[in-house]
């Protein structure tokens, strides 16, 4: 059970695969919301059960049908990736029927250490997929996730191929917001690095995102550039996780885009600004230099939050310290 948010279950997709391959006797039934059912598709032994939080599993009523309903599935144990209320009421109704269960340890303590203004503990914590591995452990399952296996490239389906054309070209996805301000690369300097980009017209640069707001964003950020194209709102959800694992490469804030693009195994450069990846939620299998954080030498406090949502001031700037120049060069690395 993970009911959200979408970086979040993005995050159990390459353990929960891992898991089914190492251990093909298990079968696995992902509980969240129906939004995140493409996700999961195509891996084996996996089947997906609708969370549906406005009426059938509203409340702690609707809590108690959601375990009848998984009960008729004869499930043998529970695995708790979330770890809120919902999932500890589901979680307890199945050890009380004396079935195994276990829940994730989201480190609190060391996230709060590590987010200190003052006495800050500055090291790496444990990463989600590795907590995900000990939710496993703790059931008798063991999953190895060091060498990944990931899906091969999905056929674009011919929406996606009329809005970007041709597929001879490089292929940059951009996702340039996040859910709080702190962690969002200034969009002035977001324009320094898309311009940059598009002058190599070997590279097309494609803009992600949602909502009304963030497509004029992006459309002011595109300019009618030629090899620059807007693929928020243009396509379905569907397609656009197609299209995502045909990127060479892709841009993204600490947000669910970068989780997405990884889970899909797509090389991912993430930009830090409040957070930090030592919190955990590095994107998955991607080396540490692919994540430029903000200048610490500057903003020794950081990073001030782990999901971003808290706001110090005199730090709104803090990103700039990261150059689009270096933002450039990373990218045009990833590419050779």
């Amino acid at each position: 059970m993970r009911l959200s948010a979408m970086g979040d279950v993005a995050m159990t997709v390459p353990v929960l695969r891992a898991l089914v391959y190492q251990n093909p006797e298990v079968k696995i039934t992902v509980v969240s919301r129906p939004f995140f059912k493409p996700f999961f598709e195509g891996i084996p032994n996996l089947s997906f059960f609708t969370f549906d939080e406005k009426e059938r599993h509203k409340g702690f009523k609707g809590l108690l049908r959601l375990y009848q309903d998984l009960k008729v599935l004869k499930i043998d144990a529970f695995a708790d990736l979330h770890n809120v209320l919902r999932s500890k009421v589901v979680r307890t109704l199945f050890a009380l029927s004396g079935k195994k269960t276990a829940s994730v340890d989201k480190g609190r303590a060391d996230k709060k250490a590590l987010t200190n203004p003052e006495n800050k503990i500055f090291k790496p914590l444990t990463t989600m997929f590795e907590r995900h591995v000990k939710v496993f452990a703790q059931l008798g399952f063991s999953v190895d996730i060091s060498n990944p296996i990931f899906p091969e490239k999905a056929t674009l389906e011919k929406a996606t191929t009329d809005l970007i054309g041709g597929n001879n070209h490089k292929l940059i996805g951009i996702a340039p917001f996040a859910q709080y301000d702190s962690k969002v690369y200034p969009l002035d300097l977001m324009q320094e690095v898309i311009n940059q980009l598009a002058e190599n017209k070997t590279q097309k640069i494609l803009l992600f995102g949602g909502g009304k707001k963030e497509i004029e964003l992006l459309d002011s950020l595109a300019k009618d550039k030629e090899n620059v194209i807007v693929v928020a709102g243009k396509i379905k959800f569907q397609q656009e996780l197609q299209l995502i694992s045909n990127l060479d490469v892709m841009l993204s804030m600490d947000s669910g885009n970068a989780h997405i693009a990884t889970m899909l195994g797509v090389k991912v450069i993430t930009l830090w600004g409040a957070t930090h990846p030592y919190a955990g939620f590095s994107p998955f299998n991607q080396p540490l230099e692919n994540a430029l954080v903000s200048d610490r030498k500057q903003y020794p406090k950081l990073p001030t939050s782990v999901y971003g949502n808290k706001k110090v001031e005199g730090y709104e700037d803090a990103m700039r310290t990261i150059l689009p120049i270096e933002v450039i060069d990373k990218i045009t690395s990833s590419l050779k």
